[in-house]
């Protein structure tokens, strides 16, 4: 795992900037960095050491050094591919899965990221063509940001390394607040920093002649195998111990995190680790670490846990901020950094759950289409009306229920993890918000307009949720604290088997994730495999209730930075109507709070 940072400019003193580039994103690759420098471009690597610790030095060159490559990721196939290559007479000078990135460019040029198995993110500098190419893996697993400020093309891991260059310039993208507060994270290729891009997964860039192309190589896409049930539980099986096998592939030790959960419990078993590790509250209904350590005993595997306090909790959360690059109001981001703190300690590399419930279906929302079919056989025109009447109404569990079944799905639905509503986020808003829930979401549901509910909602999920939050805090948290994050549901021999999956195999009147829980039932010891999945639960609803708490986040909705963006006299009475348990708004509360502090650390104190 590591860190990659660049650009293309004619400037004199890239050495300088580069350098200065590079050491902000040091903690990615603490243990040494390369570099590539010519009258073009400059290029920076930070890395972490995993697989040939000797001779995985970068930039990576091919036998003339004709070809430079700046690598974060693992390429899990790159023994099938060197074997490939080593046929098609190309030399290789190490055994790290970075050189197959070179000559796999030099044999097949833009169509080397479909070949990859694995996560990555990797720039390759064709030095006689004066081409730059960038890729980003099928699922976003790794993070590659882009820019183009005043003829200079930045690329980078993170965006805190533009910061470093002069000519970057650093402004507010206004429009991306209202979606924000709808999704609880940055939904769009667009960034909150104004001119910076994300590189969408499985695309490609290439840079040439100050223009910039970018191609898709890989597109989601769900299509039903018609198998019995007992074979598609088989398939599961056999393609998740295959991912595990490849995902355990390194030259130094690799632990795992581990919930109370089916996803991670599914993972360690199969792996079975030496070291595992978890985090929990004091608060018993929030606190995993007992069913953890109840796993790792009959699995005769370590189980190291920690607590975190409410005090450790609140004082992190400007540095988790900082090391996000955009806000994000899910909890769980900060119980990652810490339990990724924890694990730092002793290893590099940690297999972690996410993904499982994306391809698998796993949320309660996709059982709503099957739970409520006698709702859906009144015609439409009835349910939108009596949807229109309820949404005049305040928010309470039973009326959401009748205001969603009476809209359209591509008018209602843009994840599982919803905050503000449109209509609401007028009121919180001082400045107008003109990106539509809609626009975001449309070119998914274009994509997927024939295809049933349950797989549009996958689809907005696996783009926006799963690629846009959860694999962002998973890779940013798991890098704050130096340590490869490894994902092994995100793979695409994985996708191929969850994506061929009949609905009914997925999701049922009495569980979600079916045919996966029946795969884990073979090899977890104990009953996790029919636990509800909690993620990494936080008790910020509780904390909020309390006098420190509710006076952090009162002072920080009082400071004039939130008096530029928000109704103050609003945003407080979500507070107190919360505090005084009049309603549950933590997740509003706490989506605009995080906010702030990251506006706090990026545009009030950074230089």
């Amino acid at each position: 795992m590591c860190g990659i940072t660049g650009f293309v400019s004619k400037e004199k003193n890239k050495k300088s900037i580069i350098k200065k580039m590079s050491q902000r994103i040091s903690h990615r690759g603490p243990d040494s960095e390369g570099f590539y420098i010519d009258d073009e471009i400059a290029l920076a690597h930070r890395r972490l050491s995993i697989i040939d610790l000797e001779g995985g030095l970068q930039p990576l060159y091919n036998e003339d050094k004709s070809v430079a490559v700046i690598f974060n990721g693992e390429i899990y196939n790159y023994v099938e591919l060197k074997a490939e290559l080593k046929k098609l007479n190309h030399k290789f000078a190490t055994s790290s899965d970075t050189e197959v990135l070179v000559h796999g460019y030099e044999e097949w040029g833009s169509k080397l990221p479909g070949k990859l198995r694995g996560m990555f993110a990797f720039a390759i500098y064709d030095i006689n063509k004066k081409t730059l190419f960038l890729a980003r893996d099928n699922f976003g697993i790794k993070p590659l940001y882009y820019g183009l400020f005043n003829d200079v093309f930045m690329f980078g891991s993170e965006i805190k390394s533009f910061l470093e260059h002069p000519e970057f310039k650093k402004e507010l993208n206004e429009e991306l607040i209202g979606p924000y507060l709808s999704f609880s994270f940055t939904p769009t290729n667009e960034t909150f920093f104004k001119g910076v891009f994300r590189l969408e997964p499985g695309c490609s860039l290439t840079y040439k002649n100050n223009k910039i192309d970018i191609k898709r190589f890989f597109k989601l896409s769900f299509k039903e195998k018609d198998q019995s049930y007992d074979k598609a539980v088989e398939e599961i099986a056999k393609t998740m111990q295959d991912s595990v096998n490849h995902h355990m592939l390194s030259d130094v030790e690799v632990g795992s995190f581990l919930s109370s959960g089916i996803d991670s419990s599914y993972l360690v078993s199969l792996a079975k680790p030496d070291k595992t590790y978890t985090v929990g509250y004091d608060i018993e209904r929030y606190n995993e670490i007992d069913y953890a350590k109840d796993l790792a005993k009959k699995l005769n595997i370590k189980n190291t846990s920690k607590k975190i306090t409410k005090e450790e909790y609140m004082k992190i959360i400007p540095k988790i901020m900082y090391h996000m690059d955009e806000p994000t109001s899910d909890p769980a981001a900060v119980a990652l950094y810490f339990v990724a703190k924890l694990a730092s300690k002793d290893v590099k590399v940690v297999l972690s759950g996410e993904g499982a419930d994306e391809f698998f279906g796993g949320y309660n929302t996709y059982r709503e289409e099957i739970d409520y079919k006698f709702y859906n056989k009144i015609p439409f025109f009835i349910r939108n009306i009596i949807s229109k009447i309820c949404s005049l109404l305040p928010e309470v569990r039973g009326i959401n229920f009748l205001v969603r079944r009476g809209q359209k799905l591509e008018d209602s639905y843009i994840g599982v993890n919803k905050v503000f509503s449109e209509k609401e986020c007028t009121k919180v808003l001082k400045v107008k918000p003109t990106l539509k829930n809609k626009d975001v979401t449309k070119s998914v549901y274009d994509e997927f307009a024939d295809a049933s509910n349950i797989i549009k909602m996958q689809a907005i999920d696996i783009n926006y949720w799963l690629i846009k939050d959860i694999l962002q805090k998973a890779d940013k948290m798991t890098m704050a604290n130096s340590l490869e994050g490894r994902v092994p549901f995100i793979d695409k021999e994985v996708f191929k088997v969850a994506s061929s999956l009949p609905i009914d195999y997925k999701v049922t009147k009495e569980n979600t994730k079916v045919a996966l829980r029946d795969a884990a039932k073979k090899v977890i010891p104990n009953e996790s495999y029919k636990k509800k999945k909690l993620g990494f639960p936080v008790p910020i609803r509780n904390w909020m209730r309390e006098e420190d708490v509710y006076e952090e986040i009162k002072n920080t909705f009082q400071t004039d930075y939130a008096a530029m963006y928000f109704n103050q006299e609003y945003i407080i009475n979500l507070l107190d109507e919360h505090k005084n348990e009049q309603k549950d708004n933590y997740r509003k509360v706490w989506t605009i709070y995080v906010f702030l502090k990251w506006y706090e650390v990026f545009f009030v104190n950074e230089n």
